[in-house]
C-alpha cells in the first residue's frame, strides 16, 4: 500500500523572521490527517518568543508581540511539547510532513538548544525519518517548471485549497494534502516505502542546495554558499542567537 493512502501528521511554524540560528517561534501546529485527508487530530501553540516580533513578520501571520506576550506559552515550554509530539510520531513510523522541513526542523532544533530542552535528534538518537517535504519532491518531479515554488503555490499547482495562509495549522494540513498530491501523480514519488522516500529526498535537497549554489556564484555572489543538510541543518553553537527579550 502507498504511503498515499495512509494517515500522516503535518507539523508548521510561524516565526520572527527567516533565519534559523536567531528566530524565534510564534505558533506551531501538529495536525493529524486520515487516509482520506480530513482532519484527525490538531494540536496548536502561541509562543512568547521573548523578543519582538518584527513588523514584516507581523504582516505575514498577524501575530503581534503585545498579543503573544498576553497569550503565549513559555518557549521551553510550548517546545518541550512540540518535540515531544513530533518525536512519537516518528517513533510510530508515521511520516511526518514538513513544507521546507529544513527551516522547521532547524528552528525548532535551535530552539530546543537555546532553551536547554533536548532537540529531536537527540531524543531519536539519529536524523528525524521518515520525513515528507512537498518543496523538495516538487522540485525533484518537476524540476524545469517556472514560477514561485512556496506553499500557496503548491497547492495552487496540485489543487489544495489554502484559505488560512499562515495560519499554522492550516499551512500544515495543507501541506500534507500538497505531498499527498504529489504523490498521487507521481508514481515514483508514490510508490516509493517511506525509508527510501525519505533517503531520496536527501539526496534530491543536497543537489538542489549544489544547483542553486552554482547558479548564484555564477551570477551574484563568487562566495555564495547553499547548505546542502536536510531535513535538519548541523547545529554551530557559534551562530546560536541569544535568550533576550527586547
Amino acid at each position: 500500500m502507498s504511503w498515499t493512502s495512509d494517515s500522516m501528521v503535518a507539523f508548521d511554524l510561524e516565526t520572527t523572521g527567516t533565519d534559523i540560528e536567531t528566530d524565534r517561534i510564534v505558533t506551531g501546529a501538529l495536525v493529524r490527517l486520515d487516509p482520506d485527508g480530513n482532519p484527525a487530530e490538531e494540536r496548536t501553540w502561541l509562543v512568547d518568543p521573548g523578543i519582538l516580533i518584527p513588523a514584516q513578520a507581523i504582516a505575514i501571520h498577524g501575530i503581534t508581540t503585545e498579543h503573544a506576550r498576553r497569550l503565549g506559552a513559555p518557549t521551553a515550554s510550548v517546545i518541550t511539547e512540540i518535540t515531544q509530539a513530533i518525536t512519537e510520531v516518528l517513533r510510530s513510523g508515521t511520516a511526518l510532513v514538513v513544507m521546507n522541513a529544513r527551516y522547521d526542523l532547524s528552528l525548532l532544533d535551535r530552539e530546543c538548544r537555546r532553551h536547554n530542552v533536548t532537540p529531536l535528534t537527540e531524543r531519536l538518537e539519529a536524523t528525524p525519518s521518515p520525513v515528507i517535504d512537498p518543496l523538495v519532491l516538487d522540485k525533484h518531479a518537476d524540476q524545469y517548471r517556472k514560477g514561485r515554488r512556496n506553499l500557496q503555490a503548491l497547492c495552487a499547482h496540485y489543487g489544495v485549497p489554502l484559505d488560512d495562509a499562515h495560519n499554522a495549522a492550516a499551512d500544515a494540513a495543507a501541506a500534507a494534502r500538497t505531498a499527498r498530491r504529489l504523490g498521487e501523480k507521481y508514481s515514483s514519488i508514490g510508490s516509493l516505502p517511506l525509508a527510501d522516500l525519505h533517503d531520496l529526498q536527501v539526496g534530491a535537497a543536497a543537489e538542489q542546495a549544489a544547483s542553486l549554489q552554482r547558479y548564484l556564484r555564477r551570477t551574484s555572489d563568487a562566495t555564495a554558499y547553499v547548505e546542502s543538510a536536510w531535513p535538519v541543518i548541523p547545529f554551530s553553537r557559534e551562530e546560536l542567537g541569544p535568550l533576550t527579550r527586547g
